[in-house]
């Protein structure tokens, strides 16, 4: 596959190449936080960025988005009716995306393409989409991606991936739609010197890790025990249900479909939602089977953490992006609920 070092100065000339076929995104400083939005001569990608706020999940799964119009006008002969709302789906290029961050979209595409079903436009979105990751360097100290299957410089998921040396970088084309955008890039082949570079920054930055997890006990641990596990009382404690680390999180799909209709026009509309809301669950009945606190941030951690890794047998939902961990507002930390969900002493009794 291609390599190519380009130099720092020829990035924003390959960008502006990129934009003549693609639409680019990429992480834009705004308000002291970083988002990725559209590239343009306003807003131009920071790559010195340490992570986005949000996830880019909201590209592919919109917080807000109108799926079908209707109209409700006498006489009109398709009064009632849905119809698809036009969607904006062009080619695109995210530039930037961490590792942890395609690691979340292939968990995420579970949800959106079965064996029975697929979403139209989450796969459409997808399938327009080539990812430029960029390695991290220096992880921060929240992160914890190495315990969760993940990596710092993983390239499972993307079509290249950028290695940062600190004057240049050094961009390696992982599919054959990676080579084709590579192919625009102003650069050179890099030489032996790079590759020595590459090989120390890889190892340099899984050293700086301090969390180092088992998440191998969580298979074992008998779904009902656990459930019934008093640990939960201890986690949900201090947890408020705002739904700040489901917003956050870049592996949290739940949305609500609801119709909004104004005089005689109708959207019907989907819109994140989130399991630490009460309405989440509410019944039409005015039942709710988790009208409880604690059965909500039960909810949360074992979906992600046990009834996710026993349907699929293939790790945890969770990336290790630490983004739940730095803006929990009582400092709750999912690696200290999966060292407890993975205690098999059974000790935690009543």
């Amino acid at each position: 596959m291609l390599k190519i070092l380009i130099t720092k100065e020829k990035v924003e000339d390959f960008i502006k190449k990129l934009q003549e076929q693609f639409e680019v995104y990429g992480p834009v400083s705004r308000g002291g936080m970083h988002s990725f939005e559209k590239v343009t001569l306003a807003n131009k990608p920071d790559l010195s960025y340490f992570n986005s706020r949000l996830s880019p999940k909201g590209l592919f799964l919109s917080q807000s988005e109108r799926m079908f119009e209707y109209t409700l006008k006498a006489g009109a002969e398709d009064r009632g009716i849905l119809h698809e709302t036009a969607k904006d789906l062009k080619q695109r290029v995210l530039f930037g995306i961490r590792p942890c961050d395609v690691h979340a979209l292939k968990l995420v595409a579970r949800n959106f393409i079965t064996s029975e079903f697929k979403d139209p436009w989450w796969v459409q979105r997808r399938d327009e989409t080539t990812l430029i990751g960029l390695g991290c360097n220096e992880p921060g100290n929240t992160c914890f991606c190495t315990s969760v299957g993940g990596g710092p410089f993983d390239e499972k998921g993307l079509d290249v991936l950028l290695y940062d040396l600190e004057d240049s970088y050094l961009a390696k084309a992982l599919t054959e739609k990676g080579e084709r955008v590579l192919e625009m890039a102003p650069g050179s082949p890099p030489d032996d010197a790079a590759f020595s570079r590459v090989e120390q920054l890889k190892a340099d930055s899984e050293s700086q890790f301090r969390t180092h997890l088992s998440i191998e006990n969580l298979k074992g641990r008998d779904l009902v025990d656990l459930f019934n596990d008093p640990l939960w009382e201890d986690v949900e404690f201090a947890c408020i249900n705002c739904g700040t680390c489901t917003f956050l999180c870049p592996t949290c799909w739940c949305f609500d479909i609801q119709d909004e209709v104004y005089k005689d026009h109708g959207d019907r509309i989907r819109n994140w939602d989130s399991c630490m809301f009460p309405l989440f669950t509410l019944h039409g009945s005015g039942h709710n089977p988790r009208a409880q606190k604690v059965q909500r941030v039960r909810q949360r951690f074992m979906h992600k953490l046990k009834y996710y890794v026993d349907k699929y047998d293939d790790g945890v939902a969770c990336v290790g992006c630490g983004r739940c961990i730095q803006f929990c507002p009582v400092n709750i930390d999912i690696r200290h609920v999966i060292e407890l969900m993975s205690d098999t002493s059974c000790a935690r009794k009543e």
